[in-house]
C-alpha cells in the first residue's frame, strides 16, 4: 500500500499539531510516509509556484499561501459565502457573483497542479470539505489515476436546494470525479444520491454507486466522530481544575458550545430557555445556561446579524428574570481552550446541541466523552444534527419549536439518576465502538 497524501483547505500547523483530523490521520500518514498538503493562512502578493514544506513534526506537511484576491473569491466568496449556506438549508443567504466561481475552480486547478508533481503510482489521495470539490476533477485532468477519496464535513443538499445553484450539475460532475465520497449521514447519502440523478442525470447502480459519464462513484455514510477514551480521560483530568465556584455551585449548569454561526440556532435556543424561565417560575435561580460561542467571519453581514440578535436576546432575558444574585445566561463570545471546554462539560448538568443543520456536531460526543459515569449529565440533541443518527439515546429536540425544547430542558432537568445513567451507557458504547480511529479505518479501508 502507497502513501496517504491528505489534502485539505487549511494545513495543521505548529511543531505538535492537534485536532480531530489530525488524531485520525497522523498514524497513518506517519506509517506510509505520507503528506498533508493546504494552504498556510498567510496571504502573498503573488500565487504560489511551488509548494513549500513545514520543518518537524510527526509527518511530513507542505503548504502554500493565498493572494487576497484569492482568499476573498475562493475562500470568503464561493465556499463559505455559496457552498456553506446552501449546504446547511440557507439557500436565502447565497451570495452569488460568477466572479467567485471562476476563482474557486482557479484555485483548485493551482492545487491541482502543485500537488500532482508529487504523486507516485500507489499514493491514495483523501481530499477534505468543500473548498476542493473540484480537486478530483482539476487531477484527473492531469492524467491521475490514483484512488481518491473525498469526505465532507457539512450536510449534503438534495436536488430541490441545489436548483439554487448556478452550477449544481458541474458540482455533480466534480463528485463523480471521486472513488469514494464520504458524508456525515445516511440522509446525506439519499440527498447527494437524488441530487447526482435528478441534477445531472447519473445512472443510479445500486448500494450507493451512481455512474456519470465517463465515471462510476461509490456514496457513502462514514460518520465522523471523537477519541472517546482520550477526552474522558482530559475531562476527568481538568473538571478538578475548574473555579471551585463553577463545581459546587448548587445551579443545574446548562451549557452550549457553538461557533456564532447562522446554522447553530443559537437564538433559537435562548429563546426556547426564555420560554423555559417564563414557565417554571421555581426554577429561577436554580439554573443558569452557559453559552461560548466564538466569533466567525467577521464583517459577513449575515454573521453580524446573528451576532447582534444574540447579544440583544441575552441581554433582554437577563433584564426580564435576572436578580442581584442569578444570572440566567452567561454568553461568552470568544473562544476557549479544548480542556477548559472538557472540564465545564463535566460539570454540566445538560448539553443544549440544537443547530438548525449540521452535518455531525462533535460537541455531542464531547459533552458525552466527558460525563462522570456514575452521575451523567443529559444531552439534549437536535433531530437536524447528523449525529442524531447514530445518538439515538440523546433527548431528541426539534430546535424550531421553543415550547418543545422548553418542555424537554424540564425533561432533562428532572430526569432521575437511573434514566441518566442508562442513556449515558448507551451513548458511551456507541463513542467508544465507532470512534475517530474507526472513522479514518473505515473510510480508507473502502478507498484501499
Amino acid at each position: 500500500m502507497g502513501r496517504l497524501i491528505c489534502i485539505s483547505n487549511r494545513i495543521p500547523t505548529g511543531a505538535n499539531p492537534s485536532g480531530g483530523l489530525v488524531v485520525a490521520l497522523g498514524d497513518v500518514l506517519e506509517e506510509t510516509g505520507g503528506i498533508w498538503i493546504g494552504t498556510s493562512g498567510e496571504i502573498a502578493e503573488k500565487p504560489a509556484a511551488e509548494l513549500r514544506e513545514i520543518e518537524g513534526g510527526p509527518f511530513r506537511r507542505y503548504c502554500f499561501d493565498l493572494t487576497q484576491e484569492e482568499q476573498d473569491n475562493y475562500y470568503a466568496g464561493y465556499s463559505n459565502s455559496v457552498l456553506w449556506p446552501l449546504f446547511h438549508g440557507r439557500a436565502d443567504l447565497m451570495d452569488i457573483h460568477h466572479l467567485y466561481l471562476g476563482v474557486y475552480k482557479q484555485v483548485n486547478r493551482r492545487i491541482a497542479k502543485l500537488v500532482a508533481p508529487f504523486l507516485k503510482p500507489d499514493d491514495r489521495i483523501w481530499v477534505q470539505d468543500y473548498h476542493l470539490l473540484p480537486l478530483a476533477y482539476e487531477l484527473r485532468l492531469m492524467g491521475a489515476t490514483n484512488p481518491i477519496g473525498f469526505f465532507l464535513h457539512t450536510p449534503f443538499p438534495g436536488p430541490t436546494a441545489m436548483q439554487a445553484l448556478p452550477n449544481g450539475r458541474e458540482v455533480c460532475q466534480w463528485i463523480a470525479n471521486y472513488d469514494l465520497v464520504g458524508l456525515q449521514a445516511e440522509r446525506d447519502v439519499r440527498a447527494c444520491l437524488h441530487s447526482m440523478i435528478e441534477i445531472a442525470g447519473a445512472s443510479d447502480l445500486g448500494a450507493g454507486y451512481v455512474h456519470l459519464s465517463p465515471r462510476q462513484c461509490r456514496i457513502a455514510a462514514f460518520p465522523i466522530s471523537i477519541d472517546a477514551r482520550e477526552f474522558q480521560d482530559l475531562a476527568e483530568a481538568e473538571f478538578e481544575n475548574l473555579p471551585a465556584g463553577i463545581v459546587k455551585d448548587h445551579r443545574r449548569l446548562v451549557i452550549g458550545v457553538d461557533r456564532l454561526d447562522y446554522s447553530k440556532g443559537v437564538p433559537h435556543r435562548f429563546r426556547a430557555f426564555g420560554e423555559f424561565l417564563e414557565r417554571h417560575e421555581d426554577w429561577h435561580r436554580h439554573v443558569s445556561l452557559l453559552q461560548i460561542s466564538p466569533p466567525t467571519r467577521e464583517g459577513v453581514q449575515a454573521y453580524d446579524d446573528i451576532r447582534e440578535e444574540t447579544e440583544h436576546l441575552s441581554g433582554r432575558i437577563n433584564g426580564q428574570f435576572a436578580d442581584i444574585q442569578w444570572v440566567p445566561i452567561r454568553f461568552i463570545n470568544r473562544a476557549v481552550p479544548r480542556e477548559v471546554l472538557a472540564g465545564l462539560y463535566r460539570a454540566s448538568h445538560v448539553a443544549l446541541v440544537t443547530p438548525l443543520m449540521d452535518g455531525m456536531n462533535l460537541v455531542a460526543k464531547e459533552f458525552i466523552a466527558a460525563q462522570n459515569p456514575d452521575d451523567p449529565g443529559v444531552l439534549m440533541l437536535s433531530q437536524f444534527a447528523g449525529a442524531a443518527e447514530q445518538m439515538d439515546a440523546a433527548l431528541m429536540v426539534n430546535p424550531h419549536d421553543p415550547e418543545q425544547v422548553a418542555t424537554s430542558m424540564l425533561t432533562a432537568l428532572m430526569m432521575s439518576r437511573g434514566e441518566r445513567r442508562e442513556r449515558y451507557r448507551s451513548l458511551m458504547e456507541g463513542l467508544t465502538t465507532y470512534d475517530v480511529h474507526w472513522w479514518s479505518k473505515s473510510f480508507l479501508d473502502a478507498l484501499g
